[in-house]
């Protein structure tokens, strides 16, 4: 298997880099080699360069993990630095008014990544991290990002078959295209039980000169949750993020 047809060697790092999830931090050399379809030698040899340079470590078990080398790298994106430096004071203003998960996600293709986010300490639990993805469709943010995307991408997202996460999630192509109206009229997006059945998030957009760049979200219980008191609040915070960002939000 030394010639893998289309295989270059950067498209077998990525593999490898590709190969972890949440779910599978932790992976053993031949987990990796299956994971990333490469054969046992190669994936020893590009293990060993990554690990030189930091990309990965490995653990008293054996197992390789992410290297923070790859995390200081990809802090310095600039969508996702500026943004958050930008947005974390405002953030944590939001927290203390509300004690609950405050989120801040921008969108990557036909996916959203989450770029920030506070967790509240007996706020419902979120099923979220930073630098995670997650489906435009469903949650409040991606919502909002989707409603502010360009035509094609509403386009691609409408045709594709959208993932259901609870028996409230928006599958119908119709009724997500009436949804993402509604949110550019009223200015803001709620997302109610449809990532999990004990929360609600309300969203509002950042913008930028050039356009919608973000979204910034409250994720509540739904149990206490009062869509229209949060949305001013949401909205406020929004805007004082795109006036930051050298928009003028009417």
């Amino acid at each position: 298997m030394r010639g893998q047809p289309g295989r270059t060697v950067t498209s077998r790092v990525l593999a490898l880099l590709d190969a972890f999830s949440p779910a599978s931090p932790a992976l053993t050399l031949s987990e990796l080699a299956r994971r990333a379809g490469l054969p046992l030698s190669t994936v020893h040899r590009r293990v060993a360069e990554l690990l030189a340079w930091g990309a990965l470590e490995r653990g008293g078990d054996g197992r390789y993990r992410i290297g923070l080398r790859l995390w200081e790298v990809g802090s310095l994106a600039p969508r996702g630095l500026g943004l958050r430096e930008v947005a974390l004071p405002v953030m944590e203003d939001l927290y203390e008014v509300t004690h609950e998960n405050v989120q801040l996600a921008v969108r990557q293709g036909l996916e959203l990544v989450f770029i920030e986010r506070i967790a509240g300490r007996q706020a419902v639990p979120v099923r979220t991290r930073v630098g995670g993805r997650f489906a435009l469709h469903a949650t409040g943010v991606g919502l909002v990002l989707l409603a502010h995307a360009p035509a094609e991408v509403q386009e691609r997202v409408l045709a594709a078959p959208l993932e259901r996460y609870t028996a409230l999630t928006v599958t119908d192509p119709g009724r997500l295209r009436r949804q993402l109206a509604e949110v550019r009229r009223v200015g803001y997006a709620v997302s109610d039980r449809q990532v999990t059945m004990d929360a609600l998030s309300v969203a509002a957009p950042i913008r930028a000169p050039e356009g919608v760049v973000a979204a910034l979200s409250l994720v509540v219980a739904h149990d206490r949750a009062d869509p229209v008191a949060l949305a001013p609040l949401v909205q406020a915070a929004g805007r004082v993020l795109s006036r930051a960002l050298g928009s003028t939000p009417g």
